[in-house]
């Protein structure tokens, strides 16, 4: 019966983390339908090439910075020793956790899209990955510092974070604003009025959101990371923030299809920290919180602010993440029909630091690289586009010969 059981959970963490995975087909199809068709293939590179780096940096660095535990044993130890588990259980929840550290800089590559060079942008997924990323997610998730035993102490609970809002989501969007700051704006996108550039194919982007949706059960309810643990609760709250993140883009963007399929992963962002607390009605309204957050802060950055973030990253991830993260100790308390166990006062810090942490932590990573190497493709080369400029090919080769 208990190697039925370890079976069943080794099958369970890995099937979330071939979902999870899949998402980043999701993020790279997205991006692919926001950019310009000159560079659509610079789009699917870097989101395959982020996730190389980005496991390879969390195997030998980061999940241990988070975890206390390495994999440089014997393949015997790592299958049965004794801080591993029975039949490598904790390999697949390596690989669990290594697909959410993939995603920080696959939603930092929206932000950053048509001008970013690929080698700076490489080295920024490995220390991000590596080093920014893991330490907080060993304070949130590790339990290291001391920093949940004091929120616990202090304000009655411990900050909750079930399935990322803030550790995953609100870091990649606040380093995401920390890397487009650095920037700066495309060549023309704030001449001529300001209207920018026109999405290069919305069935892309809408399949882009599909792929996420779908994953994203993966993201939610897999996060228990055992069988036993599992929620129907997850999964129908997942369902109904996503749901009520499309209803709210749908009345407030006026039915652009930009905003609707953005909407639904609003939801989505938002409902990840509290997902397994929130009663399905509260998930719904965060999730139509986040859709108008989403709509509003997309606007907001691009005409007020004049921040040329290319997918809006920072407020579908780093605005909804954190409404997400302050959510959960609003929804999530009994007197709103939620399990309980949060505080908001301890959300409110644990998020405050997260953003602040990643904020920070993006600008001297960007910073540092720039000054050191560059950022930023040469105006001859962004005006080509960087497709032809990095990799030498278009996303039609045949169409584009001339001859």
């Amino acid at each position: 019966m208990e190697d039925q059981s370890v079976g069943g959970d080794l099958f369970f963490i890995l099937m979330g983390a071939i979902l999870v995975f899949a998402m980043h087909g999701g993020f790279a199809f997205l991006e692919v339908g926001t950019v310009r068709h000159k560079n659509q293939v610079n789009a699917l590179v870097k989101i395959l090439v982020d996730f190389a780096i980005s496991t390879t940096a969390y195997f030998l660095i980061g999940y241990t910075l988070a975890y206390g535990v390495g994999f440089f044993q014997s393949a015997e130890t790592l299958v049965n020793g004794a801080d591993y588990g029975p039949q490598g259980l904790l390999l697949v929840k390596f690989f669990f956790l290594a697909t959410f550290a993939a995603a920080v800089p696959a939603i930092i590559s929206g932000g950053i899209a048509e001008r970013m060079k690929f080698l700076p942008q490489c080295l920024a997924t490995a220390l991000l990955v590596a080093f920014l990323y893991p330490l907080f997610e060993a304070f949130a998730w590790g339990g290291a510092y001391g920093g949940q035993d004091w929120l616990a102490a202090t304000f009655g609970a411990p900050f909750h974070d079930f399935a990322g809002s803030i550790v995953v989501h609100a870091v990649g969007g606040w380093v995401a604003l920390a890397a487009v700051l650095r920037l700066g704006p495309r060549l023309g996108r704030f001449e001529r009025g300001g209207t920018g550039f026109p999405p290069s194919s919305i069935p892309w982007l809408a399949l882009g959101s599909w792929l996420l949706c779908v994953g994203w059960f993966g993201f939610n309810v897999m996060s228990a990371q055992a069988l036993d643990g599992a929620s129907g609760l997850v999964a129908v709250n997942s369902l109904m923030a996503m749901v009520g993140g499309i209803l709210a883009a749908v009345v407030i963007g006026r039915a652009d299809p930009g905003y609707v399929h953005n909407g639904a992963l609003a939801g989505l962002v938002a409902v990840c920290a509290g997902s397994d607390i929130m009663h399905p009605a509260g998930s719904f309204v965060v999730g139509a919180i986040a859709g108008l957050v989403f709509v509003k802060g997309f606007e907001i950055c691009q005409t007020r602010l004049k921040i040329d973030d290319v997918l809006g990253v920072w407020p579908l991830h780093g605005l909804c993440g954190l409404w997400g993260g302050l959510a959960a100790g609003i929804f999530g308390l009994e007197a709103l029909g939620g399990l309980g166990g949060v505080s908001f006062l301890s959300q409110l810090a644990g998020s405050a630091v997260g953003i602040a942490w990643a904020f920070a932590g993006g600008l001297v990573v960007y910073s540092v690289i720039g000054a050191v190497i560059g950022l930023r493709l040469t105006p001859d080369e962004e005006r080509r586009g960087a497709d032809l400029s990095i990799h030498k090919i278009g996303a039609n080769p045949e169409a584009e010969i001339i001859g």
